[in-house]
């Protein structure tokens, strides 16, 4: 039996405070969530209740802030901050606009949070699926795991958020874009 490649950063704390780009994929590369027009992304009901979830991150997690986010046909973009008061200095000036103080009072971990949001999403959308309101899809709704990007100063943080701003831009180009698979 293979074992499955690690994906997260050996060793590395993921419960300490720090500052997170997530990338999420559906399952087999449906294209559910969203359609891209005139370079911008126009969600479908489906992604509309993804954007929903991801919202709800911040009422579940009150350790964690999130920053930008999008939401593609076939995957998400996000920031995600946790324990905002034990982000070193380097984004410590970025953070000071956040007006809302983090509660530290319990360890919470990235794996945590993904594995939350995928269990909410799935379930609306199985309910959706079982009315007649989403696409069905086979197997899984997300892929197994997630990307993740520590991101380790303000210099980073602004490239990601200008990534994440301009992403439908590239969406033509995208490897996984219908027209260009082959």
């Amino acid at each position: 039996m293979e074992s499955r490649k690690r994906n997260r950063l050996k060793g590395f704390d993921y419960n300490s405070g720090h500052v997170y780009f997530i990338t999420i994929c559906i399952y087999d590369n449906h294209h559910l969530f969203s359609r891209i027009e005139n370079d911008k992304s126009f969600l479908t009901d489906a992604g509309l209740m993804i954007n929903k979830w991801w919202l709800e991150l911040e009422n579940k997690f009150k350790q964690i802030k999130l920053d930008e986010h999008i939401i593609m046909p076939n995957h998400m973009h996000g920031i995600v901050i946790i324990n905002e008061s034990a982000v070193g200095d380097d984004l410590r000036v970025v953070l000071q606009d956040i007006d809302k103080k983090l509660e530290t009072e319990k360890s919470l971990s990235l794996p945590e949070i993904i594995q939350w949001f995928k269990t909410m999403t799935t379930n609306e959308y199985i309910k959706g699926v079982k009315q007649n309101i989403y696409a069905p899809f086979k197997n899984h709704l997300w892929q197994r795991s997630y990307y993740d990007r520590i991101i380790r100063n303000e210099k980073e943080l602004n490239n990601i958020r200008e990534y994440i701003y301009y992403n439908p831009l590239k969406w033509d180009w995208e490897k996984n874009h219908p027209e260009n698979l082959s």
